[in-house]
């Protein structure tokens, strides 16, 4: 076979594995921008205007974003900080109890696998039966409150005071950590043991053990799950909505105020401008996470410079 002829069938080879490529990935690609890029496009250019869906948008400048965010008495910044709220506290705890009970789960116990299924089982439950199911433990008479009184304490109105309502979203959110429980536990079984052996020779106790082994073993796991939880808390809309309908000041969160500005009041320019916010917030809280994680996410194959 000459030279040309091997030339021409490599690059027949490559022009058909790069056809090939773009048609498996022309429905994500479509997808891509018919979902995502146009919606995001559309979003910011609305963010500008005074559109009612009914008439044509009216160009206003940045007064969305002035009225937003300098207004006294601005709804963004009550959804804004209820949202900093249930996520500062359900992603730290989320992660705490996801470690704690993995850890737990990864011991040889008795009936191992049925308490781990039981861990996992809550993440599976559709988010209106959670919402429906703790509405019931939850409420003024409910089992929890119940409990309780019985040791002298006179529960609130868990999902009713605007006070308490951000606390029993919380309890909820807490319930559903199985996913978290299952990735930790994946990451403990492939701990080698011998790490473990030779801590415990130098004599390392089981604290010791824990802190400069399985922590350091498990930080890229923790980061996946950290950046996850705070987006997923961030963009917390069906439990709020069931539970309030967007009108408990406790629980206004910024998704709900996107969508009651939407779709209540006719507010498209006011919601586009929330959504461009919201948007810059993950994206910012994403960036200062990631940078951070450099100080203390370790991967196994990576060579220390």
């Amino acid at each position: 076979m000459t030279v040309n002829a091997r030339t021409k069938r490599s690059v027949s080879l490559r022009t058909r594995e790069t056809t090939a490529f773009y048609l498996f990935m022309s429905p994500w690609l479509v997808g891509m921008v018919f979902l995502f890029a146009i919606p995001l496009v559309a979003t910011f250019l609305l963010s500008f205007t005074d559109w009612n869906l009914f008439q044509p948008p009216e160009w206003v400048g940045l007064d969305n974003y002035t009225d937003l965010l300098f207004t006294p008495g601005s709804a963004f910044w009550l959804a804004f900080w209820n949202t900093a709220y249930y996520a500062v506290i359900l992603v730290p705890l989320n992660l705490a109890l996801s470690i704690g009970f993995a850890v737990l789960l990864n011991q040889p116990l008795v009936l191992r696998r049925f308490f781990r299924t039981a861990f996992y089982l809550p993440s599976t439950i559709p988010i209106v039966a959670v919402v429906m199911l703790w509405s019931w433990l939850l409420a003024p008479s409910g089992i929890v409150n119940s409990i309780l009184g019985t040791v002298g304490i006179d529960g609130p109105a868990w999902l009713v005071d605007p006070a308490w309502v951000k606390n029993g979203l919380i309890i909820m959110g807490v319930w559903q950590m199985g996913g978290g429980v299952v990735l930790f536990l994946a990451g403990l079984q492939g701990i080698s043991p011998m790490l473990y052996e030779a801590a415990t020779l130098d004599g390392a106790g089981a604290w010791r053990r824990f802190w400069s082994i399985t922590i350091p073993m498990l930080s890229p796991i923790i980061l996946f799950n950290l950046i996850i939880g705070v987006i997923g808390s961030l963009q917390v809309f069906a439990q709020v909505y069931i539970v309030t309908q967007g009108h408990n000041p406790g629980a206004v969160m910024l998704v709900p105020l996107v969508y009651s500005n939407a779709f209540e009041f006719g507010k498209m320019g006011d919601a586009s401008a929330i959504s461009v916010l919201f948007v810059l917030l993950i994206l910012a809280v994403t960036a200062v996470i990631l940078r951070w994680s450099r100080r203390w996410v370790y991967y196994e194959g990576e060579v220390a410079q």
